[in-house]
């Protein structure tokens, strides 16, 4: 048996996780062993755990569009990582889904993230997963991080979450779509071409 299922077996088997193993549900990430990007987001949406199948809606289109790859390459290359800061639907909040639990990622990530040794960018897609990989206090601003993304290279690539809702900022924001999408586009393109060469 692989370490990997090893770990989602003592995913499921946490006292913290009970409630959803018992109603059959699996944690919802994906770590292929050959995974060059990895992805950390918040916690899988209702819709996402339902269907198991993470970022299948217009902010997964959009965040496609941003990184200038396809679904094929998205879902089933094995160079993209999947490893949100909750592995499982938090619940809704008064004002949209509640945050990804605490201690979650703390516990986990470190023990997946051992089985990825090709990892070449992590991007961290909103509050939680910028506060956690950057080691920030909750009082530094999204908006800030992703300005200053240059700061954060080559390991870290902060982005805003890629809602529809989020139009307006980025309308506030028009350097994120004239400066910040190039450069990320550029990186990613350079990571999976030099894979595929590495490849041949």
């Amino acid at each position: 048996m692989s370490t990997m299922q090893d770990i989602v077996k003592a995913i499921m088997a946490d006292p913290q996780n009970e409630d959803y193993t018992k109603a059959g549900i699996e944690p919802l990430f994906t770590a292929p062993k050959s995974a060059r990007i990895n992805i950390v987001g918040q916690a899988p949406g209702i819709k996402a755990q339902e269907s198991r199948l993470y970022w299948n809606d217009p902010s997964g289109d959009n965040l496609r569009d941003w990184l200038g790859i396809d679904r094929d390459t998205f879902y089933s290359s094995d160079k993209i990582a999947v490893i949100p800061m909750d592995f499982y639907y938090p619940g809704k909040g008064k004002s949209g889904d509640l945050p990804p639990r605490k201690g979650f990622a703390q516990k986990w990530h470190p023990l997946i993230l051992q089985e990825l040794p090709d990892i070449s960018l992590t991007l961290l897609i909103g509050n939680y997963a910028q506060h956690y990989y950057l080691q920030q206090k909750p009082s530094v601003k999204l908006t800030d991080n992703v300005k200053a993304y240059k700061n954060f290279l080559p390991d870290f690539f902060p982005l805003v979450h890629p809602s529809p809702r989020n139009n307006i900022w980025q309308k506030k924001n028009p350097w994120f779509k004239e400066e910040v999408l190039p450069d990320l586009k550029k990186l990613v393109k350079d990571i999976l071409e030099n894979d595929a060469k590495t490849d041949l």
